[in-house]
């Protein structure tokens, strides 16, 4: 991957507001009897607004324009007839591409009220290991130390973090070298360098860290049947603190 100039930066800054915009909306719509259908509808005609596209569309044959995940679906759920219940765990995973430049973020959340504590804690391990994988994507410090700090808080807290699926460098392509897996060792991997836009994204399971694709080719659920939460944001390294580029 090449290192991103101060105009680039600006285009992803804007994909990168869309992002925001829409995982807000959708996530204010995820109660209980909305099916992930109506919500992918909601995300197309929010992100068109706006003047982007969605970046997931077509994307290798993808049907649809974000995917939705729910319990023990890890990620790349497909949208269809099926309705979100009290205490579900859903994951959005939202990307947009404008000016010829992608975003992607993710949230996890429970649909109102929620009755299992673990699932929630589950929830806050997530968004905290992504912080910690932000905090470590600094000039100097190499791939490895964004994943090492990542599974070091994920399995400090008793729950694992997926292996088979990685973050990623992103820019005029979705997806772009380097990868970016949420599992290593500190000071291993690419160099990180000002100017390089990721996408951190840990996926981390309550049960074991296996997963398997189910027959559409894309839905990826735990093999455990255990639930699954995911958390994301683009971000671009910079001469000091990183730059979110999806909050």
């Amino acid at each position: 991957m090449g290192v991103m100039s101060a105009a680039q930066i600006r285009h992803m800054q804007e994909s990168g507001r869309i992002v925001r915009m829409v995982l807000v909306g959708l996530r204010r719509a995820s109660v209980p009897g909305v099916s992930t259908a109506e919500l992918d509808g909601m995300a197309n005609e929010l992100i068109r607004s706006e003047g982007g596209s969605p970046s997931f569309l077509g994307y290798r044959g993808y049907p649809a324009s974000v995917c939705i995940s729910v319990n023990s679906v890890v990620v790349h759920g497909i949208p269809g007839p099926t309705k979100l219940a009290e205490g579900d765990l859903v994951s959005l995973d939202v990307g947009v591409v404008k000016s010829g430049y992608h975003g992607d973020a993710a949230d996890s959340f429970l649909v109102g009220e929620a009755t299992d504590p673990e699932a929630a804690r589950l929830v806050g391990v997530t968004y905290e290991a992504l912080g910690l994988g932000i905090d470590a994507a600094r000039p100097g410090n190499r791939v490895g130390d964004i994943g090492a700090a990542v599974q070091r808080h994920v399995e400090h807290a008793g729950f694992s973090v997926v292996r088979d699926l990685v973050g990623h460098g992103i820019g005029r392509r979705l997806h772009e070298d380097p990868q970016v897996p949420n599992y290593g060792r500190p000071g291993t991997g690419m160099p990180l360098k000002p100017g390089m836009a990721i996408a951190i994204e840990p996926m981390v399971n309550r049960g074991g860290w296996h997963v398997r694709i189910l027959d559409d080719g894309w839905t990826i659920v735990t093999e455990d049947g255990s639930l699954s939460a995911h958390a994301e944001h683009t971000v671009v390294v910079t001469g000091g603190e990183p730059l979110v580029l999806t909050a």
